[in-house]
Parts: structure tokens; C-alpha cells; sequence
């Protein structure tokens, strides 16, 4: 069993003294601060003027504002928080013109998250205490979990949370130890609401939904807040008992999501799974609060991450993939299948189905057909000549035992 290197950041909890509190919080403010003027500065050259201006610009201009009487607090906090800031927001940039994201966008008091970033420079390790600079002695941390052993960060990222709590991610260089392989084991999973995931195997796990379970007293205290008069401190107070509850249901979701894809890293050299495009899902409103609940996207990053760690593979199938209308045992493919029909008989071969176990089954074996030919799964008409694609196909009909199906002979896989 190997080992190989890789940066973690292990998160903690901690809770500042007073005077820790009083700076970290005028440090968000001004990391925000400059945020917005950097993007300011840069959006009013591109319209006025067409030019574009560089991180190091955006440097020189974070010089000269702290010189400024209406700017002078930006000096009294450390000056790494803020360049960093700068370095984020040239990164949005970058993601920007390269087709990636969305314009950049100012950042709120209220809404954005409160974090500053540090670097080596700007923090102090000693036999475990963190010190950050222009701060009155180590922080006090609740080590939850340990640091690997010799491991020192090498960028601290400090944050408060809209609940109030205060946590502290140290990125680290460690070594992941690599999972004996657990041989030939593969498993196809569909995602679900009812049953959150679907092994082709048969298992079926149940979905927690963490968010219904505190459905009542969530809505008890928002309604709680509606009442409070606006920017009073009773509205503040309500604010955050409503986001300690929010925070509840993310922890316990995030801890599920945690075991499970572990889990399933553990078991299985290959996992196949299929690219949903949760954000078009989320526009059904009488699903979208449940979408949300399941936290399917979460749970693909894990995998993705986990499998990357620990030497598997992942298959991701194409969502055009019919694999809940694809019967698993001939491959006949049905016009339709209402999405409230749980269960199936197959008119090709009167193989009885149920929904979501077939559905991971074709997962699997397209996954298996990744895997074996490489390439892409995913319906597109074929061509005149034979492509990579079809071979592909009669190997995914191989992986499910049966020939290669008539239903499959009009498309390429």
C-alpha cells in the first residue's frame, strides 16, 4: 500500500479572545474593502478606457489607498489578507475571460462570506499554536481531528460563519495512503430522491433528508425573524438562530455524504455514476427543495476527489444516457417512462424491473465500456463509418450479458 502526496486543508473550530475577534473582523472588512475597489478600479477602466488592468496594477493602486486619510484603516491590519484578495480577484478574472464563470461581482457585508486568507509570511507555527500576524497570541483551536505528523500549513484560512462560529482551514502537504484494491469490483449508482443513491447491485440507501427532519422549527424561526423590526439587534439575534439551524443541517448532511462516499471508495475499483445537470432540475419548484436536501453535487465531488486520492477510477456517464428507459436485461430501449413509475416490465423479454436498480445497472456497464474503450457515453446518431463509439456499445452489451441489443443499433455509445 503506497502513499502519495497531496494538499489537504483540515478545518477546525476555534474561539477568539475579545481583542482576536475585534481584529479578524476589521480584517474582513477591509479584504472586502479592497475587493471592491480593486473591481471597481478594473470594471471603470475596461468601459472608460478599454484597457485591462493587471494584479500587479491593483497592487500598486492597494498602496496608495492605504496612504489616503478616508482609507488609513487598510494599514492597520496585515497586508497579506489583502493581497490576497487581489490575487482571488484576478483568478475570477482569469475564469471570466476564459469562458468559465460569471463577471465578476462586489462582495456584500451580509451576504458574502466573512474569510481572509494568509500566507506563510503572515502566520506563525510553533509546536502547534498558530499565531496569526498583528494578533495578540495563538489562536485557541479545538483539534478535532490531528494534523498528520510533521505536517505545517502552508496557507491559513480563517472564517466566521453567518451562525456566528469561527473556524480556521490549514492547507497541508500530506500523504494519503493509498486503499489495497479492492480487485475487480465496480459498481453503477443512481441518484435519487426517495432513495438518495441506488447501487446496481441492488442496495438502496435511503434519503436522510436532514432538512425536512428540522422543517418545523426552521419555519418557526424564520417567522420569528420576519417579525423583528429591520436592522434592529433582536433581528440580528434572529438571524443567527435561524442560521445555527441551517448550519446543523449542513453538518449532519456533509457528515452522511462523508461516510457514504467513503464507503464506496472503499468497496470498488470503479464507481460510474451520471453527469446530472442539477441546476436545470432545481427550476422544477416541487422539486427543487428536496434536490436540494439530497445534496447530489456534493456527494459527485466527494467521489471525484476521494477516487483521485486513493487510486480509483470514475466513470462519469452522459446524461443523455437512457438508462432509466434502457432495459438492463435485453437493451431495449422504451418511447416513454413517466418519471412516476417506479417499476417496469420490459416488452422485449418480460424482464420485471425496478426503476432505479436498472438505471444503475446500465450506469455500470456504460461505465465498464468507458473504462474498457475509453471515449464518451452518450446517445448521438451514428455516422456513415463505424466509429469507436459503436465498439464501445457491443462492450457495454458484453458487460450485461447479453447481445448486442436491437434497441442500441440507431445510436452510438
Amino acid at each position: 500500500m503506497g502513499e502519495q502526496g497531496v494538499k489537504r486543508a483540515f478545518k477546525y473550530r476555534f474561539h477568539p479572545t475579545v481583542e482576536q475577534a475585534d481584529q479578524l473582523l476589521r480584517t474582513f472588512g477591509c479584504v472586502r474593502k479592497v475587493y471592491n475597489l480593486a473591481l471597481e478600479a478594473r470594471s471603470r477602466a475596461w468601459t472608460d478606457e478599454g484597457l485591462r488592468v493587471s494584479y500587479a496594477q491593483t497592487s500598486a493602486m492597494l498602496t496608495e489607498w492605504k496612504r489616503t486619510s478616508e482609507l488609513s484603516c487598510l494599514a492597520e491590519v496585515s497586508s497579506v489578507p489583502l493581497q490576497q484578495a487581489l490575487r482571488h480577484l484576478q483568478s475570477a478574472f482569469a475564469s471570466f475571460f476564459a469562458k468559465r464563470s460569471e463577471y465578476p461581482r462586489f462582495k456584500s457585508r451580509k451576504r458574502s462570506r466573512a474569510a481572509a486568507e494568509y500566507t506563510r509570511s503572515a502566520f506563525t507555527w510553533r509546536n502547534g499554536a498558530l499565531t496569526l500576524a498583528k494578533m495578540s497570541g495563538p489562536l485557541d483551536i479545538r483539534w478535532s481531528r490531528p494534523l498528520p505528523e510533521g505536517a505545517a500549513p502552508s496557507t491559513v484560512t480563517v472564517s466566521r460563519d453567518a451562525a456566528g462560529r469561527w473556524f480556521v482551514s490549514l492547507l497541508v502537504d500530506a500523504c494519503v495512503a493509498q486503499m489495497p484494491p479492492p480487485g475487480s469490483a465496480a459498481v453503477g449508482i443512481d441518484l435519487g430522491l426517495s432513495s438518495l443513491v441506488t447501487f446496481s447491485t441492488g442496495e438502496k440507501v435511503p434519503a436522510p433528508r436532514f432538512e425536512k427532519q428540522d422543517q418545523k422549527r426552521l419555519a418557526r424561526r424564520q417567522r420569528e425573524m420576519a417579525r423583528k423590526r429591520k436592522g434592529s439587534k433582536n433581528q440580528v439575534k434572529a438571524r443567527e438562530k435561524v442560521a445555527r439551524i441551517h448550519a446543523r443541517i449542513a453538518d449532519r448532511r456533509r457528515d452522511f455524504l462523508h461516510k457514504l462516499s467513503t464507503r464506496i471508495v472503499q468497496e470498488n475499483q470503479l464507481v460510474a455514476i451520471e453527469d446530472l445537470a442539477v441546476r436545470n432540475l432545481m427550476g422544477n419548484r416541487s422539486m427543487a427543495r428536496a434536490i436540494s436536501d439530497a445534496s447530489w453535487s456534493e456527494l459527485c465531488a466527494m467521489l471525484q476527489y476521494k477516487c483521485a486520492w486513493y487510486g480509483r477510477e470514475l466513470v462519469v456517464v452522459d446524461r443523455f444516457l437512457p438508462s432509466s428507459k434502457t432495459c438492463s436485461a435485453c437493451g431495449l430501449v422504451r418511447d416513454l417512462l413517466p418519471l412516476g413509475v417506479r417499476a417496469w416490465t420490459c416488452e422485449g423479454c418480460g424482464a420485471q424491473h425496478d426503476r432505479d436498480h436498472n438505471a444503475a445497472q446500465n450506469i455500470l456497464a456504460a461505465g465498464l465500456a468507458v473504462s474498457a474503450c475509453g471515449g464518451r457515453v452518450s446517445p448521438q446518431r451514428r455516422s456513415s463509418g463505424r466509429a469507436a463509439g459503436d465498439e464501445a456499445g457491443n462492450f457495454m452489451a458484453r458487460a450485461m450479458g447479453v447481445p448486442t441489443p436491437a434497441g442500441w443499433g440507431d445510436v452510438k455509445w
